[in-house]
């Protein structure tokens, strides 16, 4: 049995489809509202926050994939992340399964200097604080022996369906629907992007793989970074349209946070716009050299596509 806990987001859907295709059929999935991706998962609903349901949740299980993703908000997250956290911590203590954790990047420092699994965490603010501390607890679980688990860490989304991201929602999205796109910050820094699909066959491969436990791994990206120049301009020559776009400047993002509680909660994120945001991956590609990694071209494309399926 693969279980996993938070169903129901892009990464847990595309997770379900990748296990169910390549590994096993026997898959539960975790959340308040549950529903079905493939004709075999079994249905659970639970509240994370509640160590009885997390417990019952986890039993019974080979491999737990912890892939939660909350509103921006940073008071729910310290209220429910931690909490969230340890419940499965001791849930899969008790039932010896091994754990995958779907992490980010938010704990990482908001500099040009390249990011490893083993840059140190310098948080910029209180989501990122959050994200520090789970990280930090399972750490130091798998450190002591007393977990076997794994964290996959992925830097930002952008990617079709229900994924959401400052660069979906600003960029991606409004391309989508003929309005134009809002760069954050500049649009001149090479940025460092994970195609949805990718992070979820990433994830399935690491849980399977038994010699990836006990290691922190950045989940793989096209390394050929492009800026949001580069990318709108791909867009536009799969569109037929201009590559036009305005930049929202940190002040405008300031002055936005007056009356938007979503503006605030962007706040602490906005240093990884101002320079190159450089996320490494070459320990996961020279482990698994054959993973096909979906190129920003192509991921562009994808979405562009998506449009035309949409009006049609």
């Amino acid at each position: 049995m693969q279980t996993i806990l938070g169903a129901g987001g892009p990464i847990a859907e595309e997770l379900a489809r990748q296990l169910h295709q390549h590994f096993t059929q026997d898959i539960r999935l975790v959340s308040r509202h549950p529903d079905k991706v493939n004709p075999t998962d079994e249905l659970f609903p639970a509240d994370l926050t509640d160590p009885e349901a997390t417990d019952r949740a986890v039993e019974g299980s080979d491999v737990v994939y912890l892939t939660v993703g909350l509103p921006m908000d940073s008071a729910l997250w310290e209220q429910k992340f931690p909490t969230m956290m340890r419940n499965t911590i001791e849930a899969v203590k008790r039932h010896g399964a091994r754990l995958v954790f779907f992490d980010n990047t938010y704990m990482y420092p908001g500099t040009p200097t390249p990011q490893t699994e083993s840059i140190p965490f310098r948080p910029n603010g209180r989501k990122g604080r959050v994200r520090a501390e789970l990280a930090t607890m399972l750490l130091r679980e798998m450190d002591a022996g007393t977990v076997t688990a794994l964290i996959g860490r992925a830097p930002e989304f952008y990617g079709p369906g229900k994924t959401k991201s400052l660069t979906n929602s600003l960029v991606f999205d409004r391309i989508r629907t003929g309005k134009l796109p809002l760069v954050p910050v500049s649009s001149s820094t090479h940025r460092s992007l994970i195609w949805t699909p990718d992070a979820s066959r990433a994830l399935a491969l690491l849980g399977n793989t038994p010699d990836a436990y006990g290691q922190t791994w950045h989940l793989p990206i096209d390394q050929n970074r492009l800026t949001y120049r580069e990318l709108i301009r791909i867009a536009a020559e799969s569109t037929g349209r201009r590559a036009a776009f305005a930049v929202l400047p940190r002040w405008a993002f300031a002055v936005g946070r007056r009356f938007s509680a979503a503006m605030a909660e962007t706040q602490e994120l906005l240093p990884r716009y101002r320079d190159d945001n450089l996320f490494v991956t070459s320990k996961f590609a020279e482990r698994f050299p054959d993973f096909e990694v979906t190129s920003y071209r192509k991921g562009v494309r994808h979405l562009v596509q998506e449009e035309v399926q949409d009006r049609g």
